[in-house]
């Protein structure tokens, strides 16, 4: 039983982070479970995204995600499932051009800050000199 009060918040913490891991791994399990029942596109897609949800979070490993999401494909090829990838990335060709426009703004304006902090800074340091 710990003594430290930073000890006793780290074990409540950690009972906390324990059941949310719990509850993740188990609406995996479940869905993998259903997916392998009857395997559609839709359950397919419920599956990956809960992996997806898993390691933002960092319940597991991203590779590891990766690995099992392409088996879940492999799955859904032996039992003849339609997946729809194709229209997913005919909607999301239109927003990365979108996105790269947007970019070169950006970087402008960050580097007009970073001058503008470096000249301030030589100053003070030649009036330091000078007051030696």
């Amino acid at each position: 039983m710990p003594i430290i009060k930073s000890a006793k918040k780290a074990a409540r913490q950690s009972i906390k982070r324990k059941s949310k891991n719990e509850a993740i791994k188990k609406t995996i399990r479940n869905a993998l479970k259903d997916f392998r029942k009857n395997p559609t596109a839709e359950k397919m897609a419920i599956v990956q995204s809960e992996y997806d949800k898993a390691a933002k979070k960092g319940l597991i490993k991203k590779n590891t995600a990766s690995r099992r999401k392409a088996n879940l494909v492999k799955i859904a090829k032996a039992a003849n499932v339609k997946t729809e990838k194709k229209a997913a990335e005919k909607k999301a060709a239109p927003a990365k051009k979108a996105e790269t426009a947007k970019k070169p703004a950006a970087k402008k304006a960050t580097t007009a800050k970073a001058t503008a902090t470096k000249k301030p800074a030589t100053k003070k340091t030649a009036a330091k000199k000078a007051e030696k």
